[in-house]
């Protein structure tokens, strides 16, 4: 068997680009999807609203408050269906946030009170919840559990898509290089003394091919055993904390069908 190989491209804490190779695209296919639905995050659950004078409905303002990116310490919390609270609610399965703002001023996630700012609080001050004017108030108690993309979109950890690896088969010295640079929008590519390379952005969606001179003289196509991998984390975690949550996911889940097969 041969192990799979990681290259990192770029890494920032929100955003991650990566190309993985030795794999095949059913694999692929399931990391993008662990990374966007199997991640647990937090994110508020349940709002009530003791007072709210301000110009948006109490739903408008709770959908809001749901897709506020928190940031949290993923070593305290424990979903719900496995912590020993049963599913109740308790401080090792979920966190108290409260908000009680008043006119005029724009209310932000800035306002927003964690009973433990410690352990979890938005993760971006500036967001804006709602602008009260004078006279108006907001107060506002609400909890925050985990939760993944599966269960609702305010779960979801990440943005994740991949592209195949593009690889050139070149049959023939392109005479036009120029023609064929000018029509990729994304720059990846490039002629020299007539041989075409190219590099990481190229998306395999323009006619570059069509375009080199003498026809036929150049073919590009997606690698299916080597991808370029895109994170982006719309999440309180870092874009590398997802990728390896998800392969821990995939662990998991490999060892419950390894279990059940096992007890057939």
């Amino acid at each position: 068997m041969v192990a799979m190989k990681i290259q990192i491209l770029e890494r920032t804490d929100r955003e991650l680009r990566f190309v993985l190779s030795d794999t095949n695209p059913q694999f692929a296919n399931m990391l993008r999807r662990a990374c966007v639905g199997e991640v647990s995050i937090l994110a508020v659950e349940n709002v009530d609203f003791i007072e709210n004078d301000s110009a948006l409905y109490d739903e408008v303002i709770a959908h809001r408050l749901g897709m506020m990116p928190l940031q949290f310490d993923t070593k305290v919390f424990k979903s719900r269906n496995d912590c020993d609270c049963e599913g109740k609610g308790c401080t090792n399965c979920q966190i108290v946030l409260v908000l009680d703002k008043k006119g005029p001023s724009v209310v932000t996630a800035k306002d927003i009170k964690s009973a433990d700012p410690t352990t979890a609080k938005p993760l971006f001050d500036d967001t804006i919840i709602v602008e009260l004017f004078e006279g108006q108030k907001l107060k506002v108690d609400m909890t925050a559990s985990l939760g993944t993309g599966r269960d609702h979109a305010k779960y979801q950890a990440a943005r994740c898509w991949y592209r195949y690896y593009p690889i050139v088969e070149q049959h023939n010295k392109v005479t036009n290089g120029y023609e064929v640079e000018k029509i990729c929008a994304h720059g990846a590519v490039r002629v020299k003394d007539g041989k075409l390379e190219v590099g990481n952005d190229c998306d395999l969606s323009c006619k570059i091919a069509q375009t080199a001179e003498p026809k036929g003289a150049i073919e590009i196509k997606g690698d299916d055993s080597k991808f370029i991998f895109f994170v982006e984390s719309i999440s309180g975690l870092k874009s590398e904390e997802i990728v390896l949550a998800a392969v821990d996911v995939l662990k998991s889940k490999t060892k419950e069908f390894e279990k059940q097969v096992s007890a057939l």
